[in-house]
């Protein structure tokens, strides 16, 4: 495995300090309170974008019936991970997760607790090579029946965008139709908002991408989004949540979900 350097910020550990994990070193609370002291909505970004992630695998494992998920650009294990939702709706569900980061490697344990009746597995995979991520996803998944692609804040570290564009596309195309795509991803919130992420590359961490909206509504061509649509995360399918974030909260990040029709 390689080693963890704890000598520059990582977008993972950042993202769990905000989410007021523990999983995290001081250069990375260092980061993450810089960016805050800029725009302080951040916080409110991270935590909108754990519950999109909740509120869309319950509809794909409860009004879908979708029983399948790969969950890629995993990130840090916190409270409810994918399989923790899925299975909580239907204990027979099935999760894999992808991520190449040593850190969430080392916690994966954390992410194999699954149910008797389903399973979990971990890959340690690039997104960029979809390919190898397909393969070893048959260990575990039925790719001749439906499964869930779930990509929450990931593709941002694509910094060319077509192919965050194929990145998609080649994992959508490996998957038989009735499958589904959930995605989301950051676009500008303001000035603000785009000094703090100049700042942050500023410290050495893997930069992250804002992307436009017309962009992030590209990953869903040749799919049928459902209903509402790509909307701020905030605004698809809301209901009451254990924070207080105002619908005029500046969460400048975009979701939806789609089908994959024959």
């Amino acid at each position: 495995m390689d080693e963890i350097d704890t000598s520059v910020p990582h977008s993972a550990r950042v993202w769990n300090y905000w989410l007021g994990g523990k999983d995290n070193y001081p250069v990375d609370r260092e980061a993450g309170e810089q960016y805050r002291q800029v725009f302080p909505s951040i916080v409110e970004v991270a935590r909108a974008a754990r519950h999109f992630l909740a509120r869309s695998v319950r509809y794909l494992a409860g009004e879908v019936g979708i029983r399948q998920f790969l969950d890629v650009g995993t990130g840090l294990p916190t409270v409810d991970n994918t399989h923790e939702i899925a299975q909580r709706v239907a204990p027979e569900c099935r999760i894999v997760y992808v991520d190449n980061d040593p850190l969430v490697l080392a916690h994966a344990r954390a992410l194999l607790t699954s149910a008797p009746e389903g399973a979990t597995d971990y890959i340690d995979a690039d997104m960029r090579d979809p390919a190898a991520i397909i393969r070893a996803a048959a260990r575990t998944l039925d790719l001749s029946r439906p499964v869930a692609l779930t990509m929450i804040g990931v593709l941002g570290h694509v910094q060319e965008y077509e192919e965050a564009r194929s990145i998609v596309r080649r994992l959508m195309d490996a998957l038989p139709p009735g499958s589904h795509l959930a995605l989301a991803d950051s676009v500008s919130a303001g000035e603000d908002h785009i000094r703090a992420h100049d700042r942050y590359k500023e410290t050495g961490a893997v930069p992250y991408l804002l992307r436009s909206a017309e962009e992030i509504a590209g990953f869903f061509d040749g799919l049928d989004l459902v209903e509402p649509g790509l909307v701020p995360i905030i605004r698809w399918r809301p209901e009451p949540t254990p924070f207080d974030a105002p619908a005029t909260a500046r969460v400048g990040t975009l979701g939806g979900v789609a089908r994959k029709t024959p």
